[in-house]
C-alpha cells in the first residue's frame, strides 16, 4: 500500500494527458455528524501518526470552508491529504491498457475456465486462435476461483458486493473532494458521470440478483449531507469485491503447478493496489529481488 501511488504515477507518466487529466490531488475526508464520533475519528487519525498519513482536523466551519454545500449536520471531519482520486477510474484503466498495447502487448478473448496444462507450460484456445505460454497468472477477480479450484487449489475466496449509484446536483451546488460520511457509512464522490453514491457492504453470493437495498437506505441520508439532484442512470452499478479471510491478497506462485501464478484477493483495493501489484508479481516472475516481502501474499498461507 505504502508503494501504491508512485506505482500510478509511473504508469500515468508514460500514458501521457489521456491519464493525467483523470487524477486529482485533493485528498479525501471523513464527515462526522456528532462530538463523540468525531472523537473516536480524531483518535483513530492519530494512531496513523506513526506511519506518516497526512491528515488534517477540521472543525464544521474549516470543512465548510473547503465545500461550501456540505450540510450543517456535520460537527467536524478529517480531511486525509495524501490521497489521490480519479474521477473515471474506468477510463483511467482503459489508459493504462492503451499503454501496454503501444508497448507491445495484445489483448486476446477466451474462457480462462479452458486453461489446461501442456509439455511447454500452458494453453488457452481464444475467439481467434489457440494461446500457449510458458507461465500464466490467474488474476480475474471474484471468478479467479472459475479457474484455481479445478485445477485444485483450495484458497478461502469470498466475495463482498457493492452498488453505486451517479446523481446530478441541485442548483449551483459543486463538490471538489471525496466525502465518507462516517455515521451514514456510504460515500460521495466526485466523478466525470456525476456524484457517485457508494454503499458499504453487501454479504451475497457473487452470481445472486442485485438487490440494492443499501442504496436506497444510503440516498436519504446523503441527500441531508449534500444537496443531490435526480439519479443519472437508471438502474445502480453493482460490484464484486474478492477478498480473503485476512483480507491480504494472494499473489505469487501456485504451489501445485509449474508456471502458474495468481494474483487476486484484493477486496476493495483492486484498483488502487492493481499497478505495485503488476510490479511485484514482474520481479517475482522474472527472478528480481521483490521489492518487499511477498511470502504474506503466498497462497499457501491458509494451509492448515
Amino acid at each position: 500500500m505504502a508503494h501504491c501511488v508512485e506505482e500510478h504515477d509511473a504508469l500515468i507518466a508514460e500514458a501521457g494527458d489521456a491519464a493525467r487529466v483523470l487524477v486529482q490531488h485533493q485528498g479525501w475526508i471523513r464527515c462526522l455528524r456528532t462530538e463523540e464520533s468525531l472523537h473516536r475519528a480524531v483518535a483513530d487519525a492519530r494512531r496513523l501518526d506513526q506511519y506518516g498519513v497526512d491528515y488534517a482536523i477540521l472543525s464544521g466551519a474549516q470543512l465548510r470552508e473547503l465545500e461550501p454545500h456540505v450540510s450543517e449536520k456535520v460537527t467536524g471531519a478529517i480531511h486525509f491529504r495524501g490521497s489521490p482520486s480519479s474521477s473515471d477510474p474506468g477510463q483511467l484503466t482503459k489508459a493504462y491498457a492503451d499503454l501496454f498495447l503501444r508497448k507491445g502487448g495484445r489483448f486476446l478473448i477466451g474462457d480462462a475456465r479452458g486453461l489446461t496444462t501442456e509439455a511447454s507450460g500452458w494453453s488457452l484456445r481464444s475467439e481467434s486462435r489457440p494461446i500457449t505460454a510458458r507461465e500464466a497468472v490467474v488474476a480475474l477477480g471474484p471468478w479467479s476461483d472459475d479457474v484455481f479450484r479445478p485445477l485444485g487449489y483450495d484458497i478461502p475466496l469470498a466475495v463482498k458486493r457493492g452498488y453505486h449509484m451517479h446523481y446530478r446536483v441541485s442548483g449551483n451546488a459543486a463538490l471538489g473532494h471525496p466525502l465518507q460520511d462516517r455515521d451514514g457509512g456510504y460515500m460521495l464522490a466526485p466523478m466525470r458521470k456525476g456524484v457517485r453514491l457508494t454503499t458499504s457492504v453487501e454479504f451475497a453470493d457473487r452470481d445472486a440478483p442485485p438487490s440494492p437495498v443499501q442504496l436506497g437506505r444510503n440516498e436519504p441520508l446523503a441527500r441531508e449531507l449534500f444537496p443531490l439532484g435526480e439519479r443519472v442512470e437508471p438502474a445502480p452499478w453493482l460490484g464484486r469485491r474478492p477478498c480473503l479471510p485476512d483480507m491480504v491478497p494472494v499473489i505469487g506462485r501456485g504451489g501445485r503447478h509449474q508456471g502458474l501464478w495468481f494474483a487476486f484477493g484484493h477486496a476493495h483495493h483492486g484498483f488502487t493496489l492493481g499497478p505495485v501489484t503488476g510490479r511485484l508479481l514482474a520481479e517475482m516472475m522474472t527472478g528480481e529481488t521483490p521489492f518487499t516481502d511477498p511470502s504474506f501474499y503466498a497462497a499457501d498461507r491458509f494451509r492448515s
